[in-house]
Parts: C-alpha cells; sequence; structure tokens
C-alpha cells in the first residue's frame, strides 16, 4: 500500500507546523483522552512529531496502534513489563510505531543510498544502547544537499539535522526501517 506524493508532501508540511511550537522535550507518561489525546503541543517527544503530522493526514494514531495492539499484543514488543495495551503511552513509544506500521505493510527494504530517501518517508533508528528514534525526511535539504529530518531529539521539533550516512546518526547499521514511502517494497526481516 503506497502512498500518494500529495499525501508526503501533506505529512511533511503538518510536521512542519511543529517547528518552533513544539519547543521542549518530554518523556513522562501523561494520561490522555482517547482517542486523539496527545500531550501538550509544545513538548513531547519524538513520536509525538510523527502522530501529530499523521493526525494532520486524518490518521489517530494512538487509536490505530491502541486497537491493534489490543487485537494482537503478543506480535508487539515486550520491552516495558505491561500486560495490556496502554492507550496513554503506546503510541508514544518507537518501537510500537515501527511495528504498527510493518503490520500495516508500510515498511520498506533497508537503504544505504541517500537517493533512496524522499520527502515524507518515516524513518527509525537505533541512537546507540538499544534507543530508538523516529522522524520525517523534509523536503528541505542542508547547505550540502543532504535531506533534512524533521524531529524532536530534545529541543523540541526542528528540521535541522541532516540525514547522513557516514560518522553521524542515523548510521547505516544503525537504520532500523524506512516505516511509510512513496513505493511498498520487500520487507527485510
Amino acid at each position: 500500500m503506497g502512498c500518494s506524493a500529495q499525501a508526503l508532501t501533506n505529512l511533511v508540511a503538518m510536521a512542519r507546523t511543529q517547528i518552533g511550537v513544539t519547543t521542549n522535550y518530554d518523556p513522562a507518561y501523561q494520561k490522555l483522552t482517547y482517542p486523539r489525546g496527545d500531550v501538550p503541543i509544545q513538548t513531547g517527544v519524538c513520536s509525538d512529531v510523527v502522530v501529530r503530522a499523521f493526525r494532520g493526514l486524518g490518521i489517530d494514531l494512538q487509536k490505530e496502534v491502541h486497537e491493534d495492539m489490543t487485537r494482537n499484543f503478543p506480535q508487539y514488543p515486550q520491552k516495558w513489563g505491561l500486560k495490556i495495551p496502554d492507550p496513554n503511552i503506546d503510541h508514544r513509544r518507537v518501537p510500537n510505531l515501527m511495528m504498527y506500521l510493518k503490520r500495516k505493510g508500510w515498511s520498506v527494504e533497508l537503504s544505504r543510498k541517500p537517493d533512496d530517501f524522499h520527502a515524507g518517508d518515516v524513518v527509525a533508528w537505533d541512537l546507540g544502547s538499544g534507543v530508538t528514534h523516529i522522524g520525517i525526511v523534509s523536503d528541505r535539504r542542508s547547505a550540502a544537499g543532504v535531506l533534512l529530518i524533521i524531529h524532536n531529539i530534545g529541543q523540541g521539533a526542528g528540521g535541522g539535522r541532516a540525514l547522513r550516512f557516514q560518522n553521524d546518526w542515523p548510521l547505516p547499521a544503525r537504520i532500523l526501517s524506512i516505516l511509510l514511502s512513496q513505493s511498498k517494497l520487500h520487507v527485510e526481516s
């Protein structure tokens, strides 16, 4: 199930609306309304950038992830000691988003080639020690011509970090998956 070029353009635009608005990083657990619950817009984590951008397309990942986890809980990472899904936090955890999008058929083959990445791709990677991170590939490039990522890695939503394949994160060996792309390719196991 591919995604139209217009949907990808809209996803990038929705992510960009958070730049300068979401100015803090706060991973604290919070009780959220359900569905369409959110932490205050001025704060959040990397996954909140993605969740909010998808909401701009009419897709509520809080609801979608929770419903899929309720039906398929054993398929999801069991890293947090939960016995049942929790709609307050599950959609805010990168491994859960990765599993949900993979289960929906939106994962594509890993790539080490910068030209394989497109504006609107959702990318996830390992920052080291099992710490995962997620963001949306921007339609803007660095001065060196490298695509930028819209994400929150500590100072709020921003679009200034370049997608690199050198001695900078995300390292090719650490890229976990491209979750949404213009075309669906073979899923790498």
